[in-house]
């Protein structure tokens, strides 16, 4: 499928980035752009991420894809991949802008992942088939992902991080601007517990986003028809974090069971010793797989 330019005045120039200050006047295309598209969020963050942003930024995008938020990234190493790959995982719709030309995909190795999201969604850019990836040419390309998005999501950011120039074009544009807290002595957390700190919206769950942009709202859904919608999201959402579990979690998920188990049994049954245990144990709660009840014991959450 071979990129195509569309302008200002097209039909199919989404209607979000008109209305930033100097959008851009032709775009490069290559996949679709839909009206659905106007429901999007965009997720950015450190090209360095940790397994913890990593982990967030596909998560999040895998929910938001899964209630139809588009989501919105630049296709860069680190926490950008991340969300164009859950949102991909939950066969949602993903648009990822470059600040490069279509035959100078950048990162070269995100050649694959180029090829999925033009199915899924689209790649863009306001630069020509040939244009390098320029230093330069990045904080433009920021202003266009912030543009197409209701909000923008900084999962993980040092302090000069280029996440932090999107999250500053939100704001200028009147777009929410969201952010996920991480350890104080992160450097990759550095700038986004900065932002919480200056008035971002502190984000620990999907729902955060979705309740702040009120989008349920703008499709109307009965209760029923809500619970039966969120009922397949947990389900969905529980298979994925399996599935993103190591080796050693999975072997603890399965020793455990809707009945009670005391923490010795458990370290008896897996081999490992208490301190691993322990840490394991931890990991599977903060990921709401499993939870502790009184006297140290465990049960898998309900299905």
């Amino acid at each position: 499928m071979a990129a195509r330019k569309i302008n200002i005045d097209d039909p199919e120039y989404p209607k979000n980035l008109k209305n930033i200050h100097k959008p851009p006047k032709e775009l490069y295309v290559n996949g679709t752009l839909e009206k659905r598209d106007e429901i999007a969020v965009a997720i950015v963050g450190s090209r360095r991420a940790s397994m913890y942003g990593l982990e967030m930024a596909e998560k999040l995008a895998f929910e938001l894809a899964l209630r139809g938020v588009t989501v919105v990234s630049g296709m860069a190493r680190g926490i950008d991949s991340a969300a164009h790959k859950g949102a991909l995982k939950a066969n949602g719709r993903t648009i990822a802008v470059m600040g490069s030309g279509h035959n100078v995909i950048y990162p070269p190795e995100n050649r694959r992942l180029y090829d999925q999201i033009i199915t899924s969604g689209a790649v863009i850019t306001e630069y020509e088939d040939d244009m390098p990836p320029l230093p330069e040419n990045f904080p433009a390309r920021n202003r266009i992902i912030s543009g197409l998005s209701l909000g923008v999501v900084v999962v993980e950011a040092a302090r000069n991080s280029g996440a932090l120039i999107t999250a500053n074009f939100a704001a200028e544009q009147g777009r929410e601007v969201f952010a996920v807290p991480g350890k104080v002595s992160s450097a990759t957390s550095a700038g986004t517990n900065e932002l919480i700190k200056d008035g971002a919206r502190l984000v620990q769950s999907v729902e955060d986003i979705i309740e702040e942009l009120k989008i349920r709202e703008m499709e109307p859904i009965s209760s029923e028809d809500r619970k039966k919608i969120d009922s397949k999201i947990e389900k969905m959402t529980r298979a994925y974090i399996y599935n993103s579990l190591t080796k050693d979690e999975r072997t603890l998920y399965k020793i455990l069971s809707e009945e009670p188990l005391h923490i010795d049994e458990i370290t008896f049954r897996s081999g490992f010793d208490t301190a691993k245990v322990s840490k394991l144990l931890l990991g599977l709660q903060l990921k709401k797989l499993i939870r502790e009840i009184p006297g140290k014991q465990f049960v898998r959450k309900g299905e």
